[in-house]
């Protein structure tokens, strides 16, 4: 391996999956929402959300067989639960998973009370992704980030020339939760918008923010004034998990976010997907609060059903609400769909992979969401299906 490395800049031009690009003291931040709308955010819980890298990745053509990314992560721990496992960056050679490493030091970020969302900074050294030991010859390379650090971006470098990789693909802008996000999957390709991306042959910008999908005029703006080629909103469960809306707001609150949606997008395919099934919201409502046992930490809600007489939301009001408004709307937007969470995440499906703390997928039913949204989005007949030649 030679050692004169040659050093690369982190610039937009070999980013993809970020909407900005802060300038920090060690380098740069990629974020997922612009700053105009991050100056709009109400709360820790979306700051910290829409900061983590997830979907976001450098991408560039190479004849290198040693790379290293220089980044400061910023990790995140809870007290009084395990120390959760570095972040893994994965680097895929001509779409191919090929190599997996991940940074160890960085800032902790521990969280002292989940409910207020009361945390402890403590501060780290920049540490390097290597990745020694590749192929040799000219290819394309994506380094994905860890989707569970926030993560500076320092400098690249290579053991031969680079240069932006070209794409030409569709975009497909995503909208979701921390199940979007990637929450409990252990890298960041392993994330079924990632793995629905890779299959479907797209470029993804997900905007899932965990705890945070909950129809914020910001992000519907910020989704209207993005370029994309297809737009999916995975929208229900943290409104129903924050008890933050009851039936009367919620419905005209749809309505607005696909309103706001259409004025940047008037014509581009937009699948409204409804949740995927979560037992402990599905006829009561939120708001959902941890349950830690002392070693395992679960989730419950602790709504009364009865109080759905009164317009208090479950995971079912939400599927029947949004199926009802897609229909409505399509009449004068064909392009409009719906589809329904559970054929992706159901019950047959809960019964093989269930959910480890009764709110997030793990790993494998990641993979389980993504083959089903690939058939259900971008199968022929499907709303995503490329276009015939």
């Amino acid at each position: 391996m030679s050692t004169d490395w040659i050093t690369t800049p982190i610039t937009a031009d070999i980013l993809r999956g970020f909407l900005d690009l802060e300038t920090t003291e060690h380098g740069v931040l990629p974020h997922r929402l612009p700053a105009w709308a991050r100056r709009q955010i109400p709360d820790a819980q979306l700051a910290g959300a829409e900061a983590l890298p997830s979907g976001v990745r450098l991408a560039f053509r190479t004849s290198a067989t040693a790379i290293e990314l220089d980044t400061l992560p910023t990790k995140r721990a809870y007290r009084g639960l395990p120390t959760p496992p570095d972040g893994v960056y994965d680097l895929l050679i001509d779409g191919d998973l090929a190599a997996q490493t991940t940074v160890t030091g960085g800032n902790v970020r521990t969280i002292t009370d989940m409910f207020t969302g009361a945390a402890e900074l403590v501060e780290g050294p920049v540490g390097t992704a290597r990745f020694h030991d590749l192929p040799a010859g000219d290819k394309s390379i994506e380094i994905w980030l860890p989707h569970t650090e926030i993560t500076e971006l320092v400098v690249l470098r290579t053991n031969a020339p680079t240069e932006p990789a070209p794409s030409g693909r569709r975009v497909w802008l995503h909208h979701g939760s921390s199940i979007s996000s990637g929450s409990n999957a252990t890298h960041p390709t392993a994330i079924w918008p990632a793995l629905a991306a890779l299959q479907a042959g797209v470029e993804l910008v997900n905007l899932g923010f965990g705890g945070s999908a909950m129809l914020d005029p910001f992000t519907a703006r910020t989704m209207r004034d993005t370029p994309a080629d297809l737009i999916s909103l995975k929208i229900g469960i943290n409104i129903v998990n924050g008890d933050v809306m009851r039936r009367r707001a919620f419905v005209p609150a749809v309505h607005g976010f696909l309103d706001t949606l259409r004025e940047g997008h008037p014509r581009t395919p937009l699948l409204v997907v409804s949740p995927i099934l979560c037992p402990v919201q599905e006829d009561t409502p939120g708001p959902l609060a941890p349950d830690f046992d002392g070693e395992t930490l679960r989730f419950k809600a602790t709504g009364d059903p009865a109080d759905r007489a009164a317009g208090r939301l479950t995971l079912n009001i939400i599927r029947d609400e949004l199926a009802r408004i897609v229909q409505q709307r399509s009449s004068d937007d064909p392009n409009l769909h719906y589809l329904d969470g559970r054929t992706l995440y159901g019950e047959k499906d809960h019964a093989e992979f269930p959910l480890p703390d009764a709110l997030h997928p793990d790993t494998a039913a990641h993979h389980r969401i993504a083959q089903n949204f690939t058939h259900h989005a971008f199968t022929t007949p499907a709303p995503f299906a490329p276009p015939h030649p």
